[in-house]
């Protein structure tokens, strides 16, 4: 079986559950955008949500999606960075434990956190501290990184750090990788356009986007037309488009996919479980369409638990309905 590596900012996700949206209004938060802030406002958000249930994981993006195909019997590797203490340990045991080779650098500031700000209606906002995250630099990269790996996926997330990005998909491409890369939340596209257009035309292979992603990345509001311009990019696109399904633009064919009845308590992670879901699918030589229908099983079932994971009997679940998709 082909290993995926992933390479992403470690973080710890500290899920709250809001009442109302007062908390995204005091601090000016555009609701379901990722913001990036310091220590002090990460702080202040701590704060003001100290009276909310709250729950923790290990989370960044892409650590979400290396996880998801651990837990479906992929083997997995992971590239981060985190600090010496408690959130950085608990990130390390938490992959470590789905048998994921870490390769977790670490560094003397603190470990980077992403406080996921869930609204009632499920959809979620980040605050993200990126702490020893944004440490990793293209320096840290092994020599031998991408040794006994077919594909490589990377979150957009990490175009905070362009040299280290460019870097390692020049690398990936070179030793032969098909890459995958899952754009970064609308504000993050926006921000960093001109730089995500030349590394997908140059690296990338398959391109994950939601609905606001890909409006961002591509100034198409039509998602028929969005999806056009991304595949004109890369070999195999993907459009997200939550509870309406999900487009795929493959060999000129465009392959519409329909959600899977779900439950929503909270979003956190469907995206992420959705590229596992739909690179499992790959791994196994599997029909475009049979991909798209494991990645919407997935993000259907990760919405109905708090957080971007799940515990083993819902997995137990998971793998037998992909059995079932995958023999029909």
């Amino acid at each position: 079986m082909k290993k995926v590596l992933g390479m992403g900012n470690a973080l710890v996700d500290i899920l709250m559950q809001l009442k109302d949206e007062s908390v995204l209004n005091q601090f000016a938060f555009p609701k379901g955008s990722m913001q990036l802030v310091d220590s002090i406002m990460a702080h202040k958000v701590e704060e003001a949500t100290q009276n909310y249930e709250r729950s923790q994981a290990s989370g960044g993006s892409a650590a979400n999606t290396i996880h998801g195909l651990a837990n479906l019997g992929i083997e997995t590797g992971y590239l981060g960075k985190v600090g010496r203490d408690h959130y950085g340990e608990f990130f390390r045991q938490d992959m470590q434990r789905m048998n994921i080779v870490t390769q977790l650098l670490e560094s003397d500031g603190a470990s980077g956190r992403a406080l996921a700000l869930i609204s009632p209606d499920s959809e979620r906002t980040f605050a993200t501290f990126l702490g020893a995250a944004v440490e990793l630099t293209a320096e840290d990269l092994p020599q031998e990184l991408f040794t006994g790996y077919a594909y490589f996926h990377v979150e957009g997330y990490l175009v905070q750090n362009r040299k280290l990005i460019e870097e390692a998909l020049k690398r990936a491409k070179s030793a032969g990788l098909i890459v995958s890369l899952d754009l970064a939340s609308f504000n993050v596209v926006e921000e960093n356009l001109d730089f995500l257009h030349e590394m997908t035309d140059k690296y990338v292979d398959i391109l994950f986007a939601n609905e606001e992603e890909a409006k961002a990345y591509t100034g198409e509001k039509d998602d028929e037309k969005a999806l056009d311009h991304m595949s004109k990019k890369c070999e195999i696109a993907v459009l997200k488009k939550g509870v309406k399904g999900s487009l795929i633009r493959h060999l000129d064919k465009t392959i519409k996919i329909e959600v899977v009845s779900a439950k929503s308590i909270d979003t956190t992670g469907a995206g992420d479980l959705y590229a596992a879901g739909f690179l499992y699918g790959l791994l196994h030589a599997l029909p475009m369409q049979k991909c798209g229908q494991i990645g919407a099983l997935m993000a259907a079932r990760v919405i109905e638990v708090i957080g971007p994971k799940m515990d083993e009997n819902r997995w137990s679940l998971i793998r037998n309905e992909i059995e079932k998709i995958k023999l029909k």
